[in-house]
């Protein structure tokens, strides 16, 4: 029963990986930054841009 009651007042821990140091943010954001604009080489990422695009020329889209 002591083990229930230290999980219930501190709750359980697992023993997660090291913090990532910020160049691989980078490459992560890089990489996202590729599939959003669409030059993922995949057809879904493709698509998904156009349909971006097409949202952002919108006329009740634009600024002006």
């Amino acid at each position: 029963m002591d083990d229930i009651e230290k999980i219930l007042e501190h709750g359980i821990t697992f023993a997660g990986s090291s913090s990532t140091p910020e160049e691989k943010k980078v490459k992560t954001k890089a990489k996202k930054k590729a599939y959003i604009t669409g030059q993922h080489f995949s057809d879904s990422a493709k698509k998904k841009a156009d349909i971006r695009k097409r949202r952002a020329n919108r006329p009740s889209q634009r600024k002006g």
